[in-house]
């Protein structure tokens, strides 16, 4: 009798188990910056409160500077946001080099420096992804003569994040089967791709057989939205319930992070927009509901 409640105990706790794993297998998270709280230990709060998992921190401006404006590598600072986090348990999922969407990755005199301090700030913080836009003037569409750079900067900056032992997530304008090619000539798994929704749809390409082409190992992350115009519940470029399903059948796994799909008539409704979104992505990806 004893030996049967105890093969029914651990079954019990096997489907619980396999439920929550389920359950985790997707995370949705927000980004501080586009929350209106760069830098701000409040990002951490107002990610708890509209619901999602974790929060991406930005490090900080850049502009003429050999580096970002980066309070995370204050001590004191840093700690705010590590206790913050584990009061609030929000997970700091990544930091974002958001400064390089304006500034030249590709042809700055100094550009190790700020990787650098992203990685040491990465191991601080014990963050194991970072977001590198290559931005408007390293768009390799449009500036194809730029490559070069691109890729031995890239090379460096794969090698720095593979000897720390973290990823180096990159958002380009190239097409799958192009940034599947770049990834090999950079040749380091410390680069992958931070793969955004927005980039395929609005050139009207198949954002699925996209995702299918990269398959699992190249996508480190995912901006799991579209540009500004409406939530992504409401949202006819998007069949969240097939991308789930594409992503089920590559069997990857990992964050969802809300960058924009904000309601194009309330853009700066923070609360309205990005708890719609959270809330929609959870339901289709952590509740099994459709």
């Amino acid at each position: 009798m004893l030996y049967k409640k105890n093969v029914l105990l651990l079954g019990l706790l096997l489907v619980m188990a396999a439920a929550d794993a389920g359950a985790q297998r997707y995370k949705v998270g927000l980004i501080d910056l586009m929350l209106l709280k760069r830098q701000k230990v409040g990002a951490i709060t107002l990610t708890r409160q509209l619901g999602a998992d974790g929060v991406e921190i930005d490090l900080g401006g850049l502009g003429n500077r050999p580096t970002f404006d980066n309070k995370l590598l204050v001590d004191s600072l840093r700690q705010e946001f590590i206790n913050k986090a584990k009061e609030e348990k929000v997970e700091i999922f990544s930091l974002a080099m958001t400064g390089y969407y304006a500034q030249s990755f590709c042809n700055r005199t100094e550009y190790i420096q700020s990787i650098q301090d992203c990685i040491t700030s990465m191991q601080l913080m014990n963050v194991k992804v970072a977001f590198l836009p290559l931005g408007v003037q390293c768009d390799l569409r449009k500036n194809p003569e730029v490559r070069d750079s691109v890729v031995a900067r890239l090379k460096v900056a794969g090698a720095m994040a593979e000897k720390a032992g973290v990823v180096i997530g990159i958002e380009t304008a190239l097409t799958a089967s192009e940034e599947v090619r770049l990834l090999k000539e950079i040749n380091s798994p410390g680069i992958k791709i931070y793969f955004n929704f927005s980039n395929p749809l609005k050139e009207g390409r198949d954002l699925y057989k996209e995702l299918t082409i990269l398959g699992k190992d190249r996508i480190c992350m995912i901006h799991c939205t579209n540009k500004d115009s409406v939530w992504l519940q409401n949202d006819a470029q998007i069949d969240m319930v097939k991308v789930k399903k594409v992503l089920d059948k590559m069997k990857w796994s990992g964050w969802l992070v809300i960058e924009r799909s904000r309601d194009a008539s309330k853009p700066k409704d923070v609360k309205g927009n990005y708890g719609a979104n959270t809330a929609y992505l959870k339901k289709i990806f952590q509740s099994g509901k459709k």
